[in-house]
């Protein structure tokens, strides 16, 4: 347990950033899941809007460090891959 104020205060700091970082963590996924759905559904015009919103939420996430950079890209553009085969079909 923390005994000097500045482990005090870095403890609540990680907690402040932690339940932070989940939250977001959180909510990327459920926009990945949207996607995902709307792909599932074979909904094109619900598919682009939900991987643009998708894709700045990973994106933002990646920026602060919750989501590692290259797996945010590689989620990404695996995303935009099935929505662009949509289409083509």
């Amino acid at each position: 347990m923390a005994n000097h104020p500045s482990a005090e205060k870095r403890n609540r700091q990680r907690i402040t950033r932690t339940l932070r970082n989940r939250m977001v963590s959180s909510s990327v996924r459920s926009f990945v899941k949207a996607v995902r759905e709307a792909i599932t559904k074979k909904d094109e015009a619900a598919a682009k809007t939900a991987l643009h919103t998708a894709t700045v939420a990973i994106d933002k996430a990646a920026t602060k460090g919750i989501v590692h950079v290259k797996a945010a890209a590689r989620t990404i553009s695996r995303l935009a891959s099935q929505v662009h085969a949509l289409g083509a079909k």
